[in-house]
Protein backbone atom coordinates (compact mmCIF):
# COMPACT_ATOMS: atom_id res chain seq x y z
CA UNK A 1 0.00 0.00 0.00
CA UNK A 2 1.20 3.51 -1.21
CA UNK A 3 2.54 5.49 2.17
CA UNK A 4 0.42 8.46 2.45
CA UNK A 5 1.68 12.19 1.66
CA UNK A 6 2.70 14.51 4.91
CA UNK A 7 1.54 17.11 6.36
CA UNK A 8 2.54 19.44 9.59
CA UNK A 9 -0.50 21.08 11.20
CA UNK A 10 -0.15 23.75 13.49
CA UNK A 11 -2.77 25.32 15.80
CA UNK A 12 -3.33 26.64 19.14
CA UNK A 13 -5.76 23.61 20.42
CA UNK A 14 -4.98 19.97 19.24
CA UNK A 15 -7.31 17.44 17.60
CA UNK A 16 -7.66 15.74 20.96
CA UNK A 17 -7.61 16.52 24.97
CA UNK A 18 -6.14 15.09 27.95
CA UNK A 19 -7.28 15.31 31.51
CA UNK A 20 -6.30 12.69 34.70
CA UNK A 21 -9.67 11.00 35.69
CA UNK A 22 -10.69 10.67 39.36
CA UNK A 23 -7.93 7.84 39.59
CA UNK A 24 -5.78 9.88 38.31
CA UNK A 25 -5.21 7.67 34.77
CA UNK A 26 -4.76 9.66 31.53
CA UNK A 27 -8.29 10.34 29.88
CA UNK A 28 -8.74 11.35 25.80
CA UNK A 29 -11.34 14.10 25.05
CA UNK A 30 -12.04 15.47 22.00
CA UNK A 31 -10.66 18.67 21.01
CA UNK A 32 -13.00 21.38 21.45
CA UNK A 33 -13.94 24.22 18.67
CA UNK A 34 -14.21 23.46 14.65
CA UNK A 35 -10.88 23.36 13.75
CA UNK A 36 -10.95 19.67 14.78
CA UNK A 37 -13.16 18.59 12.05
CA UNK A 38 -12.31 21.29 9.42
CA UNK A 39 -9.08 19.39 9.44
CA UNK A 40 -10.11 15.45 9.10
CA UNK A 41 -10.30 15.42 5.86
CA UNK A 42 -6.55 15.90 5.57
CA UNK A 43 -5.77 13.61 8.71
CA UNK A 44 -8.00 10.88 6.84
CA UNK A 45 -5.87 11.21 4.21
CA UNK A 46 -2.41 12.49 4.41
CA UNK A 47 0.13 11.31 7.17
CA UNK A 48 -0.56 14.07 9.20
CA UNK A 49 1.95 15.74 11.85
CA UNK A 50 -0.36 18.26 14.23
CA UNK A 51 1.93 20.75 16.41
CA UNK A 52 -0.25 22.35 19.17
CA UNK A 53 0.01 24.20 22.77
CA UNK A 54 -0.94 21.70 26.02
CA UNK A 55 -3.26 23.18 27.68
CA UNK A 56 -3.45 20.93 30.94
CA UNK A 57 -1.50 19.78 33.56
CA UNK A 58 -2.44 16.57 31.67
CA UNK A 59 -1.46 17.41 28.51
CA UNK A 60 2.04 18.99 29.76
CA UNK A 61 2.95 15.45 30.73
CA UNK A 62 2.55 14.12 27.42
CA UNK A 63 4.63 16.98 26.30
CA UNK A 64 7.37 15.77 28.13
CA UNK A 65 7.24 12.80 26.59
CA UNK A 66 7.46 13.60 22.99
CA UNK A 67 5.72 12.72 19.91
CA UNK A 68 2.75 10.50 20.27
CA UNK A 69 0.34 8.45 18.08
CA UNK A 70 -3.15 9.15 18.30
CA UNK A 71 -6.31 8.24 16.68
CA UNK A 72 -8.80 11.24 14.88
CA UNK A 73 -12.05 10.57 16.18
CA UNK A 74 -12.76 9.32 12.45
CA UNK A 75 -10.24 6.27 13.16
CA UNK A 76 -7.13 7.72 11.14
CA UNK A 77 -3.74 7.46 13.21
CA UNK A 78 -1.49 10.81 13.31
CA UNK A 79 1.46 11.37 15.12
CA UNK A 80 0.50 14.64 17.84
CA UNK A 81 3.44 16.92 19.08
CA UNK A 82 2.18 18.79 22.05
CA UNK A 83 4.52 21.92 23.30
CA UNK A 84 4.41 23.03 26.60
CA UNK A 85 4.43 26.34 27.38
CA UNK A 86 5.70 28.58 30.42
CA UNK A 87 2.38 29.48 32.42
CA UNK A 88 3.24 32.93 32.07
CA UNK A 89 3.83 33.11 28.20
CA UNK A 90 0.95 31.68 27.46
CA UNK A 91 -0.85 33.44 29.83
CA UNK A 92 0.26 36.55 28.26
CA UNK A 93 -0.15 35.06 24.85
CA UNK A 94 -3.42 33.63 25.04
CA UNK A 95 -5.71 35.14 27.57
CA UNK A 96 -3.88 38.95 26.56
CA UNK A 97 -3.10 39.73 23.05
CA UNK A 98 -4.74 36.75 20.77
CA UNK A 99 -8.46 36.90 22.77
CA UNK A 100 -9.09 39.75 23.25
CA UNK A 101 -6.91 42.16 21.29
CA UNK A 102 -6.95 40.53 18.31
CA UNK A 103 -9.99 39.18 18.02
CA UNK A 104 -11.59 42.47 18.92
CA UNK A 105 -9.96 43.98 16.36
CA UNK A 106 -10.59 42.07 13.81
CA UNK A 107 -14.16 41.51 14.71
CA UNK A 108 -14.32 45.68 14.90
CA UNK A 109 -14.98 45.53 18.16
CA UNK A 110 -12.13 47.79 19.56
CA UNK A 111 -14.54 50.28 21.14
CA UNK A 112 -16.04 47.13 23.57
CA UNK A 113 -11.82 47.20 25.05
CA UNK A 114 -12.24 47.91 29.10
CA UNK A 115 -8.50 49.11 28.53
CA UNK A 116 -8.20 50.28 25.08
CA UNK A 117 -4.63 52.15 25.85
CA UNK A 118 -2.87 49.44 28.23
CA UNK A 119 0.41 48.99 26.99
CA UNK A 120 0.93 45.48 24.76
CA UNK A 121 4.94 45.50 23.88
CA UNK A 122 5.71 43.30 26.98
CA UNK A 123 2.22 40.67 26.80
CA UNK A 124 3.38 40.66 23.04
CA UNK A 125 7.02 40.33 22.84
CA UNK A 126 6.97 37.73 25.87
CA UNK A 127 3.56 36.33 25.49
CA UNK A 128 2.75 36.11 21.83
CA UNK A 129 5.98 35.90 20.06
CA UNK A 130 7.54 33.43 22.07
CA UNK A 131 4.29 31.11 22.36
CA UNK A 132 4.54 30.91 18.34
CA UNK A 133 8.51 30.95 18.63
CA UNK A 134 7.75 27.70 21.15
CA UNK A 135 5.19 26.24 17.90
CA UNK A 136 7.81 27.34 15.20
CA UNK A 137 10.66 25.22 16.94
CA UNK A 138 8.28 22.49 16.87
CA UNK A 139 7.27 22.76 13.42
CA UNK A 140 10.28 22.68 12.46
CA UNK A 141 11.75 19.48 14.71
CA UNK A 142 9.19 17.76 12.41
CA UNK A 143 10.46 19.14 8.84
CA UNK A 144 14.03 17.95 10.16
CA UNK A 145 12.19 14.52 10.23
CA UNK A 146 9.73 14.77 7.14
CA UNK A 147 12.09 17.54 5.15
CA UNK A 148 9.31 17.76 2.40
CA UNK A 149 6.31 17.76 4.32
CA UNK A 150 4.11 21.16 3.67
CA UNK A 151 3.62 22.89 6.44
CA UNK A 152 -0.55 24.17 7.73
CA UNK A 153 -0.56 27.08 9.99
CA UNK A 154 -3.89 27.66 11.55
CA UNK A 155 -5.76 30.93 12.47
CA UNK A 156 -4.92 34.09 14.20
CA UNK A 157 -3.10 32.46 17.17
CA UNK A 158 -0.12 31.90 15.23
CA UNK A 159 0.13 34.38 12.97
CA UNK A 160 4.00 34.52 13.85
CA UNK A 161 4.72 30.48 12.76
CA UNK A 162 5.77 31.07 9.42
CA UNK A 163 8.21 33.73 9.91
CA UNK A 164 10.18 32.15 12.36
CA UNK A 165 9.87 28.05 10.45
CA UNK A 166 10.64 30.39 7.45
CA UNK A 167 13.97 31.77 9.04
CA UNK A 168 14.94 28.07 10.23
CA UNK A 169 14.01 26.36 6.94
CA UNK A 170 14.08 28.74 3.71
CA UNK A 171 12.68 25.86 1.32
CA UNK A 172 9.67 25.20 3.30
CA UNK A 173 6.26 25.22 1.88
CA UNK A 174 4.37 26.91 4.23
CA UNK A 175 0.22 28.00 4.25
CA UNK A 176 -1.61 29.87 6.81
CA UNK A 177 -5.79 29.73 6.53
CA UNK A 178 -7.50 32.77 8.58
CA UNK A 179 -10.76 31.44 9.89
CA UNK A 180 -12.20 34.99 11.18
CA UNK A 181 -11.93 38.15 9.66
CA UNK A 182 -9.68 40.38 8.41
CA UNK A 183 -9.53 43.74 8.43
CA UNK A 184 -8.37 47.18 6.73
CA UNK A 185 -5.52 49.14 7.69
CA UNK A 186 -7.48 51.84 9.90
CA UNK A 187 -8.81 49.12 11.72
CA UNK A 188 -5.16 47.57 12.66
CA UNK A 189 -3.89 51.27 13.31
CA UNK A 190 -5.36 50.94 17.04
CA UNK A 191 -2.16 48.54 17.71
CA UNK A 192 1.43 49.74 18.45
CA UNK A 193 2.60 49.49 14.87
CA UNK A 194 5.73 46.86 14.92
CA UNK A 195 2.62 44.59 15.98
CA UNK A 196 0.55 45.43 13.02
CA UNK A 197 3.53 44.67 10.89
CA UNK A 198 4.90 41.77 12.21
CA UNK A 199 1.49 40.11 11.67
CA UNK A 200 1.61 40.92 8.18
CA UNK A 201 4.84 39.67 7.71
CA UNK A 202 3.92 36.73 9.33
CA UNK A 203 1.09 35.12 6.59
CA UNK A 204 3.56 36.42 3.88
CA UNK A 205 6.66 34.41 5.08
CA UNK A 206 3.58 31.72 3.90
CA UNK A 207 3.95 30.78 -0.34
CA UNK A 208 -0.11 30.25 0.33
CA UNK A 209 -2.28 32.27 2.52
CA UNK A 210 -5.97 31.19 2.47
CA UNK A 211 -9.30 33.12 4.04
CA UNK A 212 -12.67 32.72 3.74
CA UNK A 213 -14.33 35.56 1.61
CA UNK A 214 -12.77 37.50 -0.80
CA UNK A 215 -14.25 40.80 1.32
CA UNK A 216 -11.00 39.04 3.62
CA UNK A 217 -8.73 38.50 0.92
CA UNK A 218 -8.83 41.96 0.15
CA UNK A 219 -8.73 43.60 3.04
CA UNK A 220 -5.24 41.82 3.91
CA UNK A 221 -3.74 42.82 0.56
CA UNK A 222 -5.15 46.32 1.27
CA UNK A 223 -3.15 46.51 4.80
CA UNK A 224 0.14 44.69 3.25
CA UNK A 225 -0.02 47.67 0.83
CA UNK A 226 -0.84 50.35 3.65
CA UNK A 227 1.66 49.13 6.34
CA UNK A 228 4.42 46.92 4.40
CA UNK A 229 4.50 48.81 0.50
CA UNK A 230 3.81 44.93 -0.52
CA UNK A 231 0.31 44.77 -1.72
CA UNK A 232 1.36 43.13 -5.23
CA UNK A 233 2.85 39.96 -3.03
CA UNK A 234 0.07 39.68 -1.06
CA UNK A 235 -2.27 39.89 -3.61
CA UNK A 236 -0.10 37.08 -5.62
CA UNK A 237 0.08 34.57 -2.68
CA UNK A 238 -3.68 34.75 -0.83
CA UNK A 239 -6.45 33.25 -1.85
CA UNK A 240 -10.70 32.57 -0.39
CA UNK A 241 -11.99 29.41 -0.09
CA UNK A 242 -14.87 29.40 2.66
CA UNK A 243 -14.94 26.10 4.49
CA UNK A 244 -17.35 24.13 4.67
CA UNK A 245 -19.52 21.14 6.39
CA UNK A 246 -18.46 17.18 6.84
CA UNK A 247 -22.27 16.65 4.87
CA UNK A 248 -22.22 12.93 5.80
CA UNK A 249 -21.40 12.88 9.31
CA UNK A 250 -23.08 16.06 10.04
CA UNK A 251 -26.69 14.38 8.66
CA UNK A 252 -25.49 10.93 10.81
CA UNK A 253 -24.89 12.97 14.22
CA UNK A 254 -28.71 14.16 13.20
CA UNK A 255 -30.04 10.74 13.12
CA UNK A 256 -28.24 9.58 16.14
CA UNK A 257 -30.17 9.06 19.28
CA UNK A 258 -28.06 11.54 21.68
CA UNK A 259 -30.00 13.91 18.92
CA UNK A 260 -33.28 12.52 18.21
CA UNK A 261 -33.79 12.21 22.56
CA UNK A 262 -33.38 15.93 22.99
CA UNK A 263 -35.53 16.85 19.52
CA UNK A 264 -38.44 14.50 21.43
CA UNK A 265 -37.84 16.91 24.63
CA UNK A 266 -37.74 19.70 22.06
CA UNK A 267 -40.67 19.08 20.28
CA UNK A 268 -42.87 18.57 23.83
CA UNK A 269 -42.81 22.01 24.58
CA UNK A 270 -41.69 24.04 21.87
CA UNK A 271 -44.09 26.78 20.68
CA UNK A 272 -46.41 26.85 17.74
CA UNK A 273 -43.42 29.38 15.77
CA UNK A 274 -39.81 28.79 17.06
CA UNK A 275 -36.75 31.91 16.05
CA UNK A 276 -33.66 30.20 16.95
CA UNK A 277 -30.42 31.30 17.63
CA UNK A 278 -27.19 29.14 18.55
CA UNK A 279 -23.66 30.85 18.93
CA UNK A 280 -21.46 31.65 21.40
CA UNK A 281 -21.48 34.34 24.76
CA UNK A 282 -18.88 36.48 22.48
CA UNK A 283 -19.37 40.17 22.07
CA UNK A 284 -19.17 39.86 17.91
CA UNK A 285 -22.13 37.37 18.06
CA UNK A 286 -24.01 40.05 18.55
CA UNK A 287 -26.84 37.90 21.17
CA UNK A 288 -28.13 41.73 22.64
CA UNK A 289 -29.00 43.46 19.59
CA UNK A 290 -30.75 40.01 18.13
CA UNK A 291 -32.60 40.04 21.65
CA UNK A 292 -33.43 43.74 20.98
CA UNK A 293 -34.69 42.93 17.56
CA UNK A 294 -37.34 39.92 18.97
CA UNK A 295 -38.44 42.46 21.68
CA UNK A 296 -39.04 45.34 18.53
CA UNK A 297 -41.12 42.24 16.35
CA UNK A 298 -43.26 41.86 19.95
CA UNK A 299 -43.58 45.60 20.12
CA UNK A 300 -44.85 45.00 16.13
CA UNK A 301 -47.08 42.22 16.56
CA UNK A 302 -48.83 41.02 19.30
CA UNK A 303 -50.74 38.84 17.37
CA UNK A 304 -47.61 36.58 17.83
CA UNK A 305 -47.60 36.95 21.35
CA UNK A 306 -48.59 33.33 22.86
CA UNK A 307 -47.62 31.91 19.50
CA UNK A 308 -43.73 32.70 19.19
CA UNK A 309 -40.88 31.68 20.94
CA UNK A 310 -37.00 32.61 20.65
CA UNK A 311 -34.45 29.56 21.84
CA UNK A 312 -31.34 30.91 22.38
CA UNK A 313 -28.78 28.30 22.64
CA UNK A 314 -25.81 29.56 23.84
CA UNK A 315 -22.03 27.82 24.31
CA UNK A 316 -20.05 29.85 27.52
CA UNK A 317 -17.01 31.77 25.78
CA UNK A 318 -13.54 33.10 27.58
CA UNK A 319 -15.26 33.29 30.95
CA UNK A 320 -11.91 34.70 32.76
CA UNK A 321 -11.75 38.16 29.99
CA UNK A 322 -13.66 40.70 31.80
CA UNK A 323 -15.54 42.36 28.20
CA UNK A 324 -16.79 38.77 27.88
CA UNK A 325 -18.07 38.58 31.62
CA UNK A 326 -19.65 42.11 30.82
CA UNK A 327 -21.05 40.81 27.88
CA UNK A 328 -22.84 37.91 29.07
CA UNK A 329 -24.36 40.13 31.97
CA UNK A 330 -25.80 42.45 29.07
CA UNK A 331 -27.17 39.32 27.39
CA UNK A 332 -28.89 37.73 30.37
CA UNK A 333 -30.12 41.44 31.32
CA UNK A 334 -32.18 42.16 28.39
CA UNK A 335 -33.72 38.70 27.96
CA UNK A 336 -34.95 39.53 31.55
CA UNK A 337 -36.24 42.58 30.49
CA UNK A 338 -37.92 40.87 27.30
CA UNK A 339 -39.31 38.18 29.41
CA UNK A 340 -40.18 40.24 32.75
CA UNK A 341 -42.25 43.06 29.53
CA UNK A 342 -44.02 40.67 27.51
CA UNK A 343 -44.24 37.12 29.32
CA UNK A 344 -47.09 35.80 30.78
CA UNK A 345 -48.62 32.21 32.59
CA UNK A 346 -47.76 29.55 30.40
CA UNK A 347 -45.72 31.51 28.05
CA UNK A 348 -41.74 32.98 28.08
CA UNK A 349 -40.92 34.61 24.91
CA UNK A 350 -37.11 34.13 25.55
CA UNK A 351 -35.90 30.98 26.62
CA UNK A 352 -31.98 31.37 27.34
CA UNK A 353 -29.79 28.18 27.82
CA UNK A 354 -26.47 28.80 28.20
CA UNK A 355 -23.94 25.55 28.36
CA UNK A 356 -21.91 23.24 25.65
CA UNK A 357 -24.83 20.90 24.77
CA UNK A 358 -24.10 20.25 20.64
CA UNK A 359 -26.52 17.58 20.26
CA UNK A 360 -29.27 20.17 22.07
CA UNK A 361 -27.98 22.65 19.25
CA UNK A 362 -28.29 19.73 16.38
CA UNK A 363 -31.82 19.01 17.48
CA UNK A 364 -32.67 22.32 17.96
CA UNK A 365 -31.23 22.76 13.97
CA UNK A 366 -34.02 20.21 13.01
CA UNK A 367 -37.28 22.07 14.18
CA UNK A 368 -36.39 26.10 13.52
CA UNK A 369 -38.77 28.26 11.70
CA UNK A 370 -36.73 30.99 11.66
CA UNK A 371 -32.49 31.13 12.09
CA UNK A 372 -31.58 34.20 13.42
CA UNK A 373 -27.76 34.11 12.53
CA UNK A 374 -26.71 37.96 13.08
CA UNK A 375 -22.53 38.70 14.04
CA UNK A 376 -21.02 41.93 14.06
CA UNK A 377 -18.51 40.00 11.77
CA UNK A 378 -17.37 36.41 11.37
CA UNK A 379 -14.95 34.76 9.61
CA UNK A 380 -17.63 32.50 8.18
CA UNK A 381 -20.18 31.10 10.44
CA UNK A 382 -20.94 27.62 10.21
CA UNK A 383 -24.22 27.72 11.45
CA UNK A 384 -24.91 29.67 8.57
CA UNK A 385 -24.87 25.90 6.90
CA UNK A 386 -24.41 23.24 9.36
CA UNK A 387 -29.06 23.86 10.28
CA UNK A 388 -30.04 24.40 7.11
CA UNK A 389 -28.89 20.59 6.11
CA UNK A 390 -31.12 19.28 8.63
CA UNK A 391 -34.58 21.29 8.98
CA UNK A 392 -37.52 19.62 8.98
CA UNK A 393 -39.77 22.88 8.89
CA UNK A 394 -38.38 25.05 5.78
CA UNK A 395 -36.93 27.42 8.12
CA UNK A 396 -35.93 31.01 6.56
CA UNK A 397 -32.69 31.92 7.76
CA UNK A 398 -32.18 35.42 8.64
CA UNK A 399 -28.54 36.33 8.18
CA UNK A 400 -26.13 38.64 8.68
CA UNK A 401 -24.25 40.68 5.62
CA UNK A 402 -20.92 40.70 8.37
CA UNK A 403 -20.90 36.83 8.48
CA UNK A 404 -18.66 35.26 5.86
CA UNK A 405 -20.94 32.90 4.76
CA UNK A 406 -23.29 35.62 3.59
CA UNK A 407 -20.92 36.26 0.41
CA UNK A 408 -22.61 32.10 -0.18
CA UNK A 409 -25.91 32.16 0.83
CA UNK A 410 -27.27 35.66 0.18
CA UNK A 411 -29.69 35.01 -2.75
CA UNK A 412 -31.58 32.06 -0.35
CA UNK A 413 -31.62 34.38 2.97
CA UNK A 414 -32.80 37.64 4.00
CA UNK A 415 -29.59 39.73 4.36
CA UNK A 416 -29.74 42.08 7.95
CA UNK A 417 -27.58 44.74 8.58
CA UNK A 418 -25.91 43.39 12.09
CA UNK A 419 -26.13 46.89 13.85
CA UNK A 420 -29.37 48.19 12.81
CA UNK A 421 -32.27 46.87 15.48
CA UNK A 422 -35.68 47.94 13.71
CA UNK A 423 -34.41 46.42 10.74
CA UNK A 424 -33.23 43.16 11.88
CA UNK A 425 -37.49 42.60 13.57
CA UNK A 426 -38.43 44.05 9.48
CA UNK A 427 -35.98 41.34 8.80
CA UNK A 428 -37.96 38.60 11.40
CA UNK A 429 -41.02 39.58 10.08
CA UNK A 430 -40.42 39.05 6.84
CA UNK A 431 -39.43 35.55 7.63
CA UNK A 432 -42.12 35.04 9.30
CA UNK A 433 -44.46 35.41 6.27
CA UNK A 434 -42.72 34.45 3.96
CA UNK A 435 -44.20 32.30 1.52
CA UNK A 436 -43.63 28.32 1.98
CA UNK A 437 -42.74 27.88 -1.64
CA UNK A 438 -40.27 30.26 -1.37
CA UNK A 439 -39.37 28.90 1.94
CA UNK A 440 -38.76 25.65 0.67
CA UNK A 441 -36.69 26.55 -2.51
CA UNK A 442 -34.55 28.41 -0.23
CA UNK A 443 -33.71 25.56 2.01
CA UNK A 444 -33.24 23.30 -0.78
CA UNK A 445 -31.07 25.69 -2.31
CA UNK A 446 -28.67 26.06 0.57
CA UNK A 447 -28.46 22.47 0.80
CA UNK A 448 -27.36 22.07 -2.78
CA UNK A 449 -25.13 24.60 -2.58
CA UNK A 450 -23.34 22.99 0.89
CA UNK A 451 -23.14 19.60 -0.49
CA UNK A 452 -21.82 20.43 -3.74
CA UNK A 453 -19.02 22.89 -1.76
CA UNK A 454 -18.04 20.55 1.39
CA UNK A 455 -15.72 20.18 3.55
CA UNK A 456 -13.59 17.93 1.80
CA UNK A 457 -13.40 20.07 -1.27
CA UNK A 458 -12.40 22.77 1.08
CA UNK A 459 -9.33 20.92 2.20
CA UNK A 460 -8.61 19.86 -1.34
CA UNK A 461 -8.37 23.12 -2.49
CA UNK A 462 -5.96 24.18 0.18
CA UNK A 463 -3.90 21.80 -1.13
CA UNK A 464 -3.97 22.53 -4.23
CA UNK A 465 -3.30 26.50 -3.77
CA UNK A 466 -0.21 25.83 -1.61
CA UNK A 467 1.15 22.81 -4.52
CA UNK A 468 0.02 25.65 -7.14
CA UNK A 469 1.98 28.67 -5.33
CA UNK A 470 5.20 26.66 -3.70
CA UNK A 471 5.93 23.38 -5.79
CA UNK A 472 8.58 21.41 -4.41
CA UNK A 473 12.17 22.49 -3.62
CA UNK A 474 15.25 21.42 -3.31
CA UNK A 475 16.39 21.32 0.35
CA UNK A 476 18.72 24.40 0.97
CA UNK A 477 16.87 26.28 -1.73
CA UNK A 478 16.27 29.88 -1.10
CA UNK A 479 13.24 31.71 -0.27
CA UNK A 480 11.62 33.10 -3.18
CA UNK A 481 10.55 37.33 -3.00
Amino acid sequence: MERPEPLIVASNRGPVGFRHGPDGALEEVRGSGGLVTALRPLVDRMDVTWVASAMSDAEREIAAGGRRTQRSPGGSEFWLHLVAHDPAVYARFYGVVANPVLWFVQHDLWGLKLDPEADLRVPWRQGYVEANRALAAAVVEELDRVPDAPVFVQDYHLDLVPTFVRAARPAARIAHFTHIPWVGPDDWAVLPHEIAVAIHEGLLACDSIGFHTERWRAAFVESCEALLARGGEAERRSHANPISVDVEEFEAIAAGDRVRSRREALLAERPEILVLRVDRTDPSKNAVRGFAAFERLLERRPDLHGRIGLLALLDPSRETIPEYVDYRRAVEDVVARVNERFGRAGWEPIALVVRDDFPASVAAYTEYDVLLVNPVLDGLNLVAKEAPLVNRRDGVLVLSRGAGAFAELEDWVIGIDPLDVGGQAEALERALDLPQADRRAWLDAIRAHVRAHDLDAWATRELVELERRAPCREAGATMRS
